[in-house]
């Protein structure tokens, strides 16, 4: 501002905090001003009431850091010629910003300077948030879409958005006219290292204000803002209030979803749970699903995000183009949606092959979206169709989610889907924590991160070499990291018994790390 401008101000301590949000300012000659703010204040002073004693001087500004303040101004020359660096030292290590005015400035007109922006500030939020409401509830009597909810935050904020899943997959976006890549590249991995501490936050690494999406105990996603400067309180609203649009679009979704759906879906939890009944044989046959002389086999799909999608799919989405593919296949089906994929039990005539049968549905499928299937055991009697319906969803959470075959099976999945299969098998945590433990430890201890060099030493196919080159470490460092590794665990790296053991640790440790992070994010 000209005002301090003409103050000739000096940074000298919190530099990294001059984006802080500044609530008020006080004009305070007062040693104990502390008890009086109630933070984000920038407390301005000459200095005269502070002593010379370095104590005195660590205490007040500990006090102001405490009572949460923005900030100290001091004006040189009533008390110091140039700030004694107690105080300076002192502001760095609270990390409390500490500005110098070399030249004489009347306080009153630079609180009156704040004060008028600050106010000016408040009156355009409130004329900003009372348009976010406006447009929010019109969206909301229209019952927009989706994408149109999220084609407004992008029209009020002009920066992108992205609505997640629980488990961190993209659900919709709109790039604010960005690359598509740059916005969602790796998105997976940047969403999961993001922890919310409540239902609205900011994280200033990565310049993401986010909000939960759903009701509370009902949770479903989150929003993510990707905003280029530090969020202010319109943003805040900007993005509450959409979710809210979302989460009522996905009730209204879910009351509109059809009569069938819902049927499917009752029946597929029913079969699942392996309560078999007359009343539920006749009901299965009731939703055209024949179940005498017939093969039954699970399929569940999820939708692949790619840099070409332009259509914004959601589980109903998806499901719609399953039942229409196996309408226009004549294959009977029973389609259901489950928490993030959606699933089908399909039965098949003795003649029919189960991989054509998979091959011509993922065909039909793959020409309206991009998804992954995994495909459970065919079984030949309606009380076995449990474990085609639980195989489909395991092979499913299983499989990398770069698998690039048309279809997985769970002999596709090898030993990952075994590992998944046991994965809330204590015995298997206890093995985990066995084999790996000391090394975990030792990268706690030391910021290290041995376990993850073991991890692409065992799974990379090329040996040391190969994964000397993709680690990008040289072959004596990698050598040398490995000796580190076997001396840690005690272990002999060249046994084959050895890695083996080893890399069953390592394979169900990611798993539930995996698994760790979707629960997190529902």
């Amino acid at each position: 501002m000209p005002v301090l401008a003409t103050a000739d101000p000096e940074v000298l301590a919190g530099e990294d905090q001059l984006d802080r949000p500044v609530r008020w300012l006080h004009p305070a000659e007062v040693a104990d001003i502390a008890h009086l703010l109630r933070g984000d204040e920038i407390v301005l002073m000459t200095g005269v009431i502070l002593g010379d004693d370095a104590e005195s001087i660590r205490d007040y500004v500990r006090s102001l850091a405490g009572a949460g303040a923005a900030g100290l101004v001091v004006e040189l020359g009533r008390k110091w010629a140039s700030l004694p660096e107690v105080l300076v030292s002192a502001c760095r290590r609270e990390d409390l910003v500490l500005i110098a005015l070399h030249r004489e400035v009347r306080f009153a007109a630079i609180v009156e300077e704040v004060g008028a922006r600050i106010l000016d500030a408040e009156v355009e939020d409130l004329r900003a948030s009372e348009y976010i409401h406006e447009t929010f509830t019109q969206l909301d009597v229209e019952g927009a879409r989706p994408e149109e909810i999220l084609a407004a935050v992008v029209r009020i904020a002009s920066v992108p958005v992205v609505l997640e899943s629980s488990r961190c997959q993209v659900i919709g976006y709109d790039t604010a006219g960005r690359s598509t890549a740059a916005v969602l590249g790796d998105w997976g991995r940047r969403s999961r290292g993001i922890v919310l501490s409540g239902r609205t936050g900011y994280d200033r690494r990565t310049g993401w204000l986010m909000t939960v999406v759903g009701s509370r105990g009902d949770d479903w996603g989150r929003l993510v803002l990707l905003t280029d400067t530090l969020p202010n309180r319109r943003d805040y609203v900007l993005i509450e209030r959409a979710a809210a649009a979302l989460a009522l679009h996905q009730m209204r979704a879910r009351a509109r979803d059809s009569a069938e759906r819902n049927t499917h879906t009752a029946l597929l939890a029913e079969l699942r749970a392996g309560r078999i009944s007359d009343e539920l044989v006749v009901r299965c046959e009731a939703a055209h699903l024949p179940v005498r002389s017939r093969r039954f086999v699970a399929i569940a799909l999820r939708r692949r995000l790619t840099a070409q999608d332009e259509r914004q799919w959601s589980l109903t989405d998806l499901a719609a183009a399953v039942v229409k593919a196996s309408r226009s296949l004549r294959i009977p089906m029973l389609v259901g949606l489950d928490t993030d994929h959606v699933i089908a039990l399909t039965s098949m005539p003795g003649n029919l092959s189960p991989d054509a049968m998979t091959a011509s549905l993922a065909q039909e499928v793959r020409k309206a979206a991009h998804v992954m299937i995994a495909r459970g055991e065919v079984v030949d009697r309606l009380e076995e169709t449990f474990r085609t319906l639980i195989d489909a969803r395991h092979i499913l959470d299983a499989a990398e989610a770069d698998d690039p075959r048309p279809w997985i099976t769970l002999a596709d999945v090898h030993l990952r889907g075994l590992v998944h299969l046991l994965r809330d098998d204590e015995r298997l945590g206890l093995y985990v924590r066995r084999e790996l433990g000391p090394l975990q430890a030792y990268d706690a201890e030391r910021g290290t991160s041995l376990t993850t060099l073991l991890k692409v030493f065992l799974e990379e196919p090329g040996g040391k070499a190969a994964a000397a080159k993709r680690l990008l470490l040289s072959r004596p460092v990698l050598y040398e990291r490995l000796a580190k590794i076997e001396s840690i665990l005690g272990v002999d790296l060249e046994d084959p018994h050895i890695r083996a053991s080893l890399h069953v640790a390592v394979l169900a440790r990611s798993l539930a790390d995996d698994e760790a992070h979707r629960s997190h994010g529902e």
